[in-house]
């Protein structure tokens, strides 16, 4: 059949022509594809916002030679508003919709493990309406970093060594070798990190959010790290969106109940950010996170803004 409906992830866009796009897709059924969206450009456009990096669809596609035409979208959860106002979920998004099309790179090849993950990963960086904990973006795409690297077929193993199946916990950390390595099998250059960042890694894999909240920021910074190089080596390449990631510690609440910016931390959102409503199907999606073995974003364009315009007002005679 030349039209298909499929439930999708905006992973990327790019333009074309003088009011094109070529949208680039994560979708349940059919892997990745690579799709034109005529005149999402023009302001006039019916479904232009619809088809933004982070936004969950359900698309209608004409199936073509090279590239599929997108010709109906429906929102299903507009994750792009909420990651776009804070800028650690922005750059931690980023990444994530990278390491997604990086780890699917066949079109057309089914990846709904990959798809059902992204989309759990998204979700928990949104944070589900009314949450009483919001879980920091970093420790958010550590875990969908190494359980989509365990997905793809690359687990790493953060306990038991990971050549000779020695029970640890072990001192030693060899990408190449699969992970944590014991003092007999340790290959020359193998990393030696903390066993609390080991841990970290482990709690991530097994979804032990409790276990990785009590985490320190010592051991988060060196866990990111050991997660960023198991990805890239795999990989072959480097992930251009991880060096941008903003792993700045969130300051807690004061004891009133006000955040640090002045607002009022009522449980339901986190710095002004929307809450985000889904189809009681893609409810199921969150608990997949626990099961499973360069311009800025609007708030800083916003406030970059206000800035310049106020040394400007100073500045007049």
């Amino acid at each position: 059949m030349k039209l298909y409906r499929d439930e999708a992830v905006v992973l990327r866009t790019q333009k074309i022509g003088e009011a094109d796009r070529v949208i680039t897709l994560l979708t349940r059924t059919s892997g990745r594809v690579r799709a034109v969206a005529k005149g999402v450009r023009r302001t006039t456009s019916r479904f232009g916002a619809r088809l933004e990096p982070c936004m969950l669809a359900d698309v209608q596609l004409h199936r073509g030679r090279s590239l599929d035409v997108v010709t109906q979208v429906l929102t299903l959860a507009p994750y792009a508003r909420a990651v776009a106002d804070d800028y650690p979920r922005y750059t931690a998004a980023a990444a994530m919709l990278e390491t997604a099309e990086r780890l699917t790179p066949e079109e057309r090849e089914p990846a709904t493990q990959q798809f059902l993950l992204l989309v759990g990963g998204l979700r928990a960086l949104v944070g589900p309406p009314h949450a009483p904990v919001r879980r920091p973006p970093g420790l958010v795409l550590d875990a969908f970093i190494v359980r989509s690297m365990a997905v793809a077929g690359w687990g790493a193993s953060f306990d038991a060594c990971a050549r000779c199946g020695e029970p640890g916990p072990h001192r030693g950390f060899a990408v190449a070798a699969g992970g944590a390595v014991c003092r007999s099998c340790r290959p020359p250059g193998a990393a030696a990190p903390a066993p609390e960042s080991l841990q970290l890694l482990g709690s991530l894999l097994a979804g032990d959010w409790d276990g990785a909240l009590a985490s320190t920021e010592r051991d988060r910074r060196e866990a990111s790290g050991l997660a960023a190089a198991y990805l890239q080596w795999h990989l072959e390449r480097g992930i251009r969106s991880l060096p941008l990631v903003d792993r700045t510690p969130e300051a807690p609440p004061a004891p009133d109940g006000r955040q640090p910016d002045g607002g009022h931390h009522d449980g339901a959102a986190h710095h002004g950010a929307p809450e985000v409503t889904e189809p009681e199907e893609l409810a199921a999606v969150a608990p997949l996170l626990d099961r499973l073995p360069p311009q800025p974003p609007p708030a800083r364009a916003a406030e970059v803004v206000r800035s310049a315009q106020a040394a400007a007002a100073g500045s007049a005679p």
